[in-house]
């Protein structure tokens, strides 16, 4: 483990924002990450999490902690809690069988960039994970956030995660019931217990992507929803379409300095939606994009409930330094020089505007350190 002393932690942001951490440690291996939760802990400081940094909003007062990095990289065996095989690079050694024959297991360390993986299943012939590509961040974080996009999330590759739970001491193997995953949220989702270790995840060996379906990728493909075409096509073609909005991330373009979604998609109660529809039919002109969400909610575009309450692209307001991206309305940016309160505040206009406009109230899909909405 590696003691960096202290750092701005804007520097390990996708915003690149955020202040000084009192001390950052590098956690290469899961050990370590355990190691420095545990001495934290006996020293009775607060601790902050970081691998991608890709979904987090940390104030411009920075961390009054350790901020730990975790830099655990690699896929092994998976088959006992402990390390993955001593793995420290990415390698086909980890694909195994799954015991009741359905698909093959793949297991994950917690910081492993999580797009490598993506073209590492695939280019092993390992299908389910190519709607998700070019998603920011690291492994471990898609089962905190139920990371998804393009109609497929990781509820539905979850075989376990490997946590170190901070209540028992332990390191444990947690099953998806137990992580309760929802609408991008989890049982790890602000809540300091149990830290990810590993991921674990269920693929097909097939050349063929799981059935395609979201109508704007289907469309990109010539294909139609519920079609299974070449993995690798879906891939190239969610590559496109993110990149198209900025939501892949380029070190060159400010315009993607962002958490991506900084917004989710509102669940509106059934019962409530016909409000919602009639609110927008009288502002707007028409209903809003929605899609039926188990058997009691309505998701609804959160992109254009911003858009119509009158909030475009490359909106600033009053706030320095931040931006709606040009590319995408979901997208809070920092053009450079920005700050996080200066975020949050373009964040809260917006917010109140939407609520306004047709009752619904977002919430952030970033979570957010040191500072509130």
């Amino acid at each position: 483990m590696l003691d960096a002393g202290e750092t701005l932690l804007a520097d390990h942001t996708t915003l690149r924002l955020g202040g000084h951490a009192r001390r950052v440690l590098i956690a290469t291996d899961r050990h370590d990450v355990v190691q420095a939760v545990r001495d934290t802990e006996a020293a009775a400081e607060p601790l902050l999490l970081l691998a991608g940094g890709s979904n987090v909003v940390i104030a411009d007062e920075g961390f009054p902690g350790t901020a730990l990095l975790i830099r655990s990289t690699g896929i092994g065996p998976g088959d006992g809690i402990g390390p993955a095989g001593g793995a420290t690079s990415l390698s086909g050694t980890g694909i195994r069988p799954a015991a009741d024959g359905d698909g093959e297991l793949v297991t994950i360390e917690a910081g492993a960039i999580w797009d490598e993986v993506v073209q590492f299943c695939l280019a092993e012939g390992l299908s389910g994970v190519e709607c998700m590509s070019g998603i920011p961040g690291s492994a471990g974080g898609t089962p905190i956030q139920n990371v998804g996009a393009y109609g497929h999330e990781i509820a539905e590759l979850l075989d376990s995660v490997e946590v170190y739970d901070r209540h028992r001491g332990e390191v444990v193997r947690m099953a998806p019931g137990d992580c309760r995953l929802g609408f991008r949220t989890s049982v790890f989702k602000r809540a300091d217990r149990y830290i990810v270790l590993a991921v674990t995840l269920r693929l097909q060996r097939s050349p063929l992507s799981a059935p395609v379906q979201y109508a704007e990728l289907a469309t990109a493909l010539g294909a139609r929803t519920g079609d299974r075409v070449p993995a690798e096509e879906v891939r190239s073609a969610v590559l496109k379409l993110r990149a198209g909005k900025g939501m892949v991330l380029d070190p060159a373009d400010p315009d993607t300095w962002s958490v991506g979604s900084f917004f989710a998609n509102p669940l509106v109660p059934l019962a409530g939606y016909p409000n919602v529809a009639a609110r927008a039919q009288a502002r707007a002109g028409g209903s809003p994009p929605h899609w039926p969400y188990g058997p009691d909610a309505v998701k609804v575009s959160a992109a254009w409930l911003i858009e119509r309450a009158g909030f475009g692209k490359g909106y600033r307001g009053q706030h320095r330094g931040v931006a709606i991206s040009t590319k995408h309305t979901l997208a809070l940016t920092n053009l450079g020089g920005g700050s996080t309160a200066a975020l949050l505040g373009l964040a809260r206009e917006i917010r109140e505007g939407v609520r306004d406009a047709f009752g619904v109230t977002l919430e952030p899909e970033a979570v957010l350190v040191g500072c509130e909405l």
